[in-house]
């Protein structure tokens, strides 16, 4: 597996993550088969999994998925590279709908959560799931450096934030990664220069939702732009998808998710794509 730099004073990491959210959410697999994606994920080369204490059904649920990855990790027999889990906090899951809930006594209680549900002394990359509009964007922020202070988060990063944002929390804090959509379906993170700053900056961007989405996902292999590509690759139209994403800067590590082991596997083989000019450009051309 191919390795990216996910960010300033942090190590490399697999070039395909994995974005663990499926597996804990509405539709979920039973959890055996939960921890046998997650294996066969590490199994692959991928050494970045991501998390989040609301990747779960409820309130009632919460750190259902940071559970699964820690009971995967101590069960996993392979052997390599030492993995990386990355989680957040700032979201709330009250009757299983998704609110922002970014006060800095809740991001310290989620992060403490968070600590347990994992089973570790100290989180290796902690993310602000996203600004909370009710609160200062730097109370949150803030909260987050004070748990980088006590020890208790090795790592900062931040989700679903614009440049200025990034420019914001630079001031009070290293910031480590960002973690926006992005794939050739939503480039909203190329377009408005996200991707850019990060790339200037040496911060990784996890791109989430790679592969568009439950609803895009599954249309993909029909797709007249992507079929000929993954045809000439022998690979299939989602990992021609990842490996445009690859392609788009050297900072960006997908991170796309699975609920089945070949998925899991296929994503992780699109670190080894190579595609010509002439394929990225059908793509980006190419109306999804």
């Amino acid at each position: 597996m191919q390795t990216r730099s996910l960010g300033p004073g942090a190590p490399l990491v697999s070039a395909i993550g994995f974005g663990a959210m499926p597996l804990s959410i509405q539709g979920r697999p039973d959890e055996s088969v939960g921890v046998r994606v997650i294996h066969a994920t590490l199994d692959a080369g991928v050494t970045l999994i991501d998390s989040a204490n609301v990747y779960c059904l409820d309130n009632g649920d919460i750190g259902h998925n940071e559970r699964l990855i820690a009971r995967a990790l101590k069960s996993w027999s392979g052997a390599g590279p030492s993995v990386l889990v990355a989680t957040k906090g700032g979201l709330a899951r009250p009757q299983g709908r998704w609110e922002s809930d970014a006060r800095p006594e809740r991001l310290k209680r989620a992060c403490e959560h968070s600590l347990k549900a994992l089973d570790v002394d100290c989180i290796a990359l902690y993310q602000l799931h996203a600004p909370d509009p009710q609160v200062p964007f730097v109370e949150s922020v803030g909260a987050l450096a004070e748990l980088q202070r006590e020890g208790k988060i090795r790592w900062v990063g931040l989700s679903n934030v614009s440049v200025d944002q990034i420019k914001q929390a630079q001031s009070m804090v290293p910031i480590v990664t960002v973690q926006n959509r992005l794939s050739p379906f939503a480039r909203q993170a190329l377009d408005d220069g996200v991707v850019r700053y990060c790339a200037e900056q040496g911060i990784g961007l996890l791109a989430f939702a790679p592969l568009g989405g439950a609803g895009l996902n599954k249309t993909l292999p029909q797709n007249p732009a992507l079929q000929p590509i993954a045809k000439r690759h022998s690979a299939s139209a989602h990992a021609i998808v990842l490996a445009w994403l690859l392609a788009q800067a050297s900072n960006i590590i997908p991170i796309p998710g699975a609920r089945a082991v070949e998925h899991a596997v296929d994503s992780a083989r699109a670190a080894e794509l190579s595609l010509s000019e002439a394929e990225r450009e059908a793509i980006d051309q190419a109306c999804f």
